[in-house]
């Protein structure tokens, strides 16, 4: 099981967290929410958990629960832009259907 970052992902975390000037690295997790029952949730990490798994990508620290991380498992999470859009992509192979927003999706 692993959830991984683009280097594009990797670098944009990375600065901000620097520019944050604190923070160990990035959670992410799935929560119940949307038309299609679930979706993501991220927020940087200022401390890990005792259940956290851990992984790191292209030196950025992931933390994931274990409830999430069967939802997340072979996900890669990236940074693009688009236009005047800039923003996260999760590539999860895991989900069946998204709703039209993209803001949720069921497994």
């Amino acid at each position: 099981m692993a959830v991984t970052l683009s280097e594009r992902a990797a670098s944009h975390i990375a600065n901000y967290m620097a520019k944050r000037g604190k923070g160990i690295g990035l959670r992410v997790g799935v929560r119940t929410s949307g038309c299609s029952g679930m979706a993501y949730k991220l927020e940087f990490a200022d401390t890990a958990l005792p259940d956290d798994i851990e992984f790191e990508s292209h030196g950025v620290r992931l933390l994931v629960d274990p409830k999430s991380l069967p939802y997340l498992d072979g996900t890669e999470l990236d940074y693009a832009r688009e236009g005047l859009n800039e923003g996260f992509r999760f590539n999860n192979p895991n989900v069946k259907d998204a709703c039209g927003c993209g803001e949720s999706f069921n497994v």
